[in-house]
């Protein structure tokens, strides 16, 4: 857990306007970026950022930023619950698991597969931004086929 102070308002107003420019940047310049929406609905002490991403294994996914007083937090869902295999689907990501850096993938509502992580507010620049980014992405990627083809076999051999 972090210890450190929150984030005073005028941090927060500068992280907010930070990431914002960065996801114009990213939305006018990379490919895998389709769009980018910010969530009006959320507290005063909290911003929510959803960005529509293509991948070529997981053709869409939506990766979720949101930041709080000490933490940004970043999640998307990658897929439903295994129907089969199970074993070897959750060994296969937990396997995946260990190479992250920064995320993990877990288990979330409805035993739904998601990729989630959190880091330090006062961490955020463009640099940590485009990391975060880049590992997301390459995690679906990398996972999402063989996960597919374990959890749901009978649904490639029919």
């Amino acid at each position: 857990m972090d210890e450190s102070p929150p984030l005073s308002a005028d941090e927060q107003d500068r992280l907010v306007v930070l990431i914002d420019a960065w996801l114009g940047h990213q939305l006018a310049e990379n490919p895998v970026l389709a769009a980018v929406d910010r969530d009006p609905e959320v507290g005063p002490s909290e911003q929510r950022w959803h960005m529509r991403v293509l991948g070529d294994e997981k053709d869409t996914f939506t990766l979720r930023f949101t930041l709080r007083q000490r933490m940004l937090h970043y999640e998307t869902y990658v897929m439903p619950a295994p129907e089969e295999n199970h074993g070897a689907f959750f060994e296969h990501l937990l396997s995946r698991n260990r190479k992250l850096v920064g995320a993990a993938f877990c288990i979330g509502e409805e035993d739904a597969v998601f990729l989630v992580g959190a880091v330090p507010a006062r961490s955020v620049d463009e640099a940590e931004l485009d990391r975060l980014l880049g590992t997301l992405w390459t995690a679906v990627e990398q996972c999402f086929g063989s996960a597919v083809r374990i959890g749901f076999t009978s649904r490639f051999n029919g």
